[in-house]
């Protein structure tokens, strides 16, 4: 099982640093898919517009609701999100050298969203690299069990990761 994943410290900087092992490996010539974050608008004062990149060169989803400033609600848009699932599994299918899912958060944690999109790439011994927050670790590692590795949040260290993983891979196949 090749999996891994990885937390940044601040605000925001495992979505930043995603998406730039997202376009590291692509360039590198590897065909990536799975969503990165891209957060807009207010992040310094308050909620951050969340949107989805859909990778490799899918289109970028809202999958935050408005709710107002003063909301302390869930914003996500559980709707958006299975949207963006549903588009990155049929591009799981069409091929991939490798998952990113941006992040293991609470729709994960309750069994839904990227969860079966995950297990479908283990299942094709895809490497897969997720996003997660203290909030969902204790759920992530009961889902992906005592196998999944901590990379430390740097392009080129989680980039030799998977580029190491996807030629066990190769080789295997």
């Amino acid at each position: 099982m090749k999996i891994a994943y990885t937390m940044a410290p601040g605000r925001g900087d495992t979505d930043l640093l995603l998406q730039q092992v997202a376009h590291h490996m692509a360039a590198a010539g590897f065909r990536c898919t799975g969503t990165v974050q891209i957060n807009t608008d207010g992040c310094a004062d308050g909620p951050c517009d969340m949107d989805v990149q859909i990778l490799p060169d899918g289109p970028a989803l809202r999958i935050s609701q408005s709710l107002g400033r003063a909301s302390k609600g869930c914003r996500l848009d559980p709707s958006a999100l299975e949207t963006a699932v549903g588009l990155v599994s049929a591009q799981l299918e069409r091929g991939a050298d490798l998952l990113i899912v941006n992040k293991f958060g609470k729709h994960e944690a309750d069994g839904r969203g990227f969860r079966s999109v995950i297990a479908d790439a283990i299942a094709k011994d895809i490497p897969v690299l997720v996003g997660v927050n203290a909030l969902n670790l204790d759920a992530f590692h009961a889902f992906v069990g005592p196998d999944v590795i901590r990379l430390e949040p740097s392009v080129d260290g989680i980039a030799v990761w998977l580029t190491n993983a996807i030629d066990v891979v190769d080789v295997a196949s």
